[in-house]
């Protein structure tokens, strides 16, 4: 006679397992502790298999009917039931350690050694906000462009171009160690360049000051009637033309003002690598006018941390959009590279002066940097 609900629930526990049958190998194993196990007693090549459907009420009568059923239909066609779970299992947990989102965790972990905290923590962001949502769950090996090309202009729609070009970068990284450690054969983000899908856009070169205009520059920092720090903050930007993140982020122990120089770690820096700045009087005068403003922080800056905090008062002035820490980097080289008509023993070579300013990259041509577009 088959089970019925409430013959289970009627059910007591005795000193020793006992079972209830419904019918054609199902069973309810009522345990000495209050368990009620389902099983299916099976034969698959001439041999005794048992497989568990649950634990009742977790898995009540109807599911497991119809679990009871299905492992049936299976054993008629030839295939062991319980191996064809253990499969399934398998192939999960291999579809979750493959997945995009796992690969481009064991991404992270390889490629953050090599940048900035700083960095890692933007890309992890980005990653997290704008990649993963659409290409996390799926396996990486079967992810194709149609999909990458979906996440990236969706990241273009809420207008952050920028941002999906970016994107696109950073999921072809994923897919390259992906191939390098065998979880996909190929990078579909290869295949696809940011000007196929992404809407053009007019380049428009960074502003930036001619050197006439320095004079009116430094009168300007001189008589500035903001805030002193960041008057300060400005005028070490004229002396040393250093970037607006590498004035604001810099910490006391780096300034050597017994050698007047300021030796900016690697990590903090574009190029990433150290860097040393010479500190002329007038540099360490007003270093030593901004100590008394910083008291006993590590910083420079301290509260001021945030990349063109520094600047905007100016900015407001004058009306100088240009200067946004890079700005001064192509008149310093103006002004302090040699001519060929001034070159002299002694004199700064242009090399000199790249390695000073630290300037551009490798890859960005420097009449392409001097032009505003590096």
């Amino acid at each position: 006679m088959p089970l019925s609900d409430t013959a289970i629930k009627k059910s007591l526990p005795a000193d020793k397992p006992y079972t209830l049958t419904d019918s054609g190998g199902l069973y309810l194993l009522v345990m000495p502790t209050g368990g009620k196990l389902w099983r299916w007693s099976y034969r698959f090549e001439k041999k005794e298999r048992l497989m568990a459907l649950g634990k009742y009420p977790d898995v009540p009568l109807a599911v497991a009917r119809a679990r009871h059923a299905e492992g049936r239909r299976l054993l008629a066609t030839g295939v062991d039931p319980m191996a064809e779970r253990k499969a399934q299992r398998t192939a999960e947990k291999a579809a979750v350690e493959n997945s995009f989102q796992s690969v481009a965790n064991r991404w992270l972990q390889h490629w953050q050694g090599g940048v900035t905290p700083r960095h890692m923590a933007y890309v992890k962001r980005r990653m997290e906000a704008d990649i993963l949502p659409s290409l996390g769950p799926l396996p990486i090996a079967e992810i194709e462009a149609p999909e990458i090309v979906a996440m990236v202009k969706a990241i273009e729609e809420r207008g952050a171009r920028d941002i999906a070009k970016r994107a696109l970068e950073t999921t072809g990284q994923v897919f390259r160690y992906a191939i390098a450690h065998g979880f996909c054969r190929r990078n579909p983000a290869a295949e696809i360049r940011p000007s196929d899908v992404l809407k053009a856009t007019r380049k428009v070169n960074y502003a930036r000051i001619e050197g006439k205009e320095l004079p009116n520059l430094l009168r300007a920092i001189e008589v500035y009637r903001g805030k002193h720090i960041t008057r300060f903050a400005l005028k070490l930007m004229a002396l040393t033309f250093v970037r607006t993140t590498e004035l604001i982020e810099a910490k006391w122990e780096e300034i050597d003002t017994e050698n007047a120089r300021w030796n900016i770690p690697a990590e903090r820096m574009k190029m990433r690598t150290p860097h040393i700045v010479p500190l002329a009087k007038q540099t360490l005068e007003t270093l030593e006018m901004l100590k008394h403003l910083s008291g006993n922080s590590q910083w420079l800056f301290p509260g001021e941390r945030s990349e063109g905090s520094g600047t905007n008062g100016l900015q407001r002035r004058n009306d100088w959009p240009w200067l946004q820490g890079s700005g001064l980097n192509p008149v310093a080289r103006a002004r302090l590279q040699p001519r060929p008509h001034r070159i002299a023993v002694g004199s700064c070579s242009a090399q000199c002066c790249e390695r000073g300013l630290q300037s551009r990259s490798l890859s960005c041509p420097q009449g392409q940097y001097d032009a505003g577009l590096g």
